[in-house]
């Protein structure tokens, strides 16, 4: 099942670097390339010591059964939050995620600082590089963690197939980003957040209930039941907040019909 952390951790990891790709992106085109990679490589080498360190202490100390509960509730946690965001945004009730409208704000603020061109390595690009690739990427960490000791038996392989499905995404984007060098807008973000934030949420109530001695039917293939189960009340969430908005859209301007209407009759009595 190592096929599965990969997969998994490919999936999620995209999401997090094309959003990290974009603050890259805005250094390495105000101040200079040097400081903006520096900062991202710094960034990469900080969360493989935390990927190994934290890895390998729950694949010496942590017993696989409990080590799946745990994890289970973080992934079920973890995939709520980003499938309550895009069920919200494809209800209408959030803005979408415009990574070029990120990319504008995050330029007009570092130029605003007076930052400009330069070919020596500066500190503040340096930084804001590395923090955003570090913060991005710390979701990454905790998903090739969750991913490579829960998806297999043999943990060690599951770490090193969710960090390979983890460094796969990274390369392609970087790939991709280099290619074009404009924030990734055509990438359908918001799409695979949802499939992210199902895929967790299913997995999660998969190795929890496997930490908590439930033998699933049909082992490791209930997993689909578990995705088509959330897909679907995913998809009734979505129609039923989108006519709730609708209804109280209506609500509102019969209020104000109404009380213009009023408003009228009173200057006319």
């Amino acid at each position: 099942m190592q096929w599965a952390a990969l997969t998994g951790a490919f999936l999620a990891s995209a999401v997090e670097f094309v959003e990290a790709f974009t603050i890259v992106l805005v250094v390495g085109v105000t101040i200079n390339w040097r400081s903006s990679l520096v900062g991202a490589f710094a960034a990469a080498a900080t969360l493989a010591i935390i990927v190994a360190t934290f890895g390998v202490a729950l694949v010496q100390l942590v017993p696989l059964d409990i080590l799946r509960l745990i994890v289970g509730v973080l992934l079920i946690l973890f995939g709520l939050k980003w499938l309550k965001k895009a069920i919200l945004r494809y209800s209408g009730l959030k803005a979408l995620h415009d990574e070029e409208a990120i990319f504008e704000e995050t330029m007009a603020e570092v130029r605003s600082r007076g930052e400009a061109m330069t070919s020596r390595i500066e500190p503040f690009g340096v930084a804001l590089s590395y923090k955003a690739v570090l913060l991005e990427g710390l979701e990454v960490a905790f998903i090739v963690i969750t991913f490579g000791t829960s998806a297999v038996s043999n943990k060690a392989l599951g770490i090193g197939s969710a960090a390979i499905g983890a460094a796969i995404a990274g390369l392609l984007v970087i790939l991709i980003g280099a290619l074009v060098r404009t924030p990734l807008k055509q990438i359908p973000e918001n799409t695979l957040k949802f499939i992210v934030g199902i895929m967790l949420t299913a997995f999660g109530t998969f190795w929890g209930g496997e930490g908590l001695g439930i033998t699933w039917p049909s082992s490791d293939a209930f997993l689909l039941v578990l995705v088509i189960l959330y897909l679907l009340v995913s998809f009734l969430l979505v129609i039923w907040l989108k006519q709730t908005k609708q209804q109280r859209q209506i609500r509102v301007s019969n209020s104000y019909k109404e009380q213009t209407t009023q408003k009228q009759q009173e200057i006319s009595s």
